[in-house]
């Protein structure tokens, strides 16, 4: 065996030897964790819960109580309400709510969405309820309901009688405003 050889096996077996004696000192050193105590599960004070209540109240009287501005006033009176016929013998429901202007309750397959008029760049009616994500579109000749969580139509085709005429005028070759 070379000189070379001898010595870089010295070096490798000291480095080695060098290394376990680290790694030992430093377990020996290190202290123990205790074992860690099991999870129980306690209670909720009273006291959280009041908190968790005046939450969920502030947040449902923030949402009950969405401001509409002059503009969404302007647009809810273009709103057509009552029943629209819609497509495979289905009907939504479009109502003014009394007590909330600028809000509409729109029923669709027993279900039913507190919706408020968003502006548009087309001119095209809006309306939208943002909890559950339900947009009801109105044009000239026809409106739809849409679900914005799950990107599809709902319904399609609905006619109020207002659209109707516009419907028919628009086939006799006249201009819808």
């Amino acid at each position: 065996m070379s000189r070379i050889t001898v010595l870089a096996l010295s070096l490798l077996t000291a480095g080695l030897v060098g290394v376990g004696l680290t790694a030992r000192a430093e377990t020996a050193s290190a202290p123990t964790k205790p074992a860690a105590k099991p999870t129980s599960q306690q209670p909720v004070s009273a006291s959280r819960k009041d908190l968790q209540s005046q939450a969920k109240g502030l947040a449902l009287a923030t949402e009950v109580t969405e401001t509409i501005s002059a503009n969404q006033l302007e647009i809810a009176n273009r709103v057509f309400t009552g029943t629209a016929q819609c497509e495979f013998n289905q009907t939504v429901s479009v109502d003014a709510m009394q007590d909330r202007p600028g809000h509409f309750k729109v029923g669709f397959n027993k279900a039913a969405y507190v919706m408020t008029p968003q502006e548009t760049t087309t001119g095209a009616v809006r309306l939208e309820d943002k909890r559950n994500g339900v947009v009801w579109l109105q044009i000239p000749v026809k409106s739809m309901m849409m679900n914005q969580k799950a990107g599809q139509r709902m319904v399609d085709g609905c006619m109020h009688a207002q659209q109707r005429s516009a419907s028919t005028a628009q086939a006799a070759g006249g201009t819808i405003r």
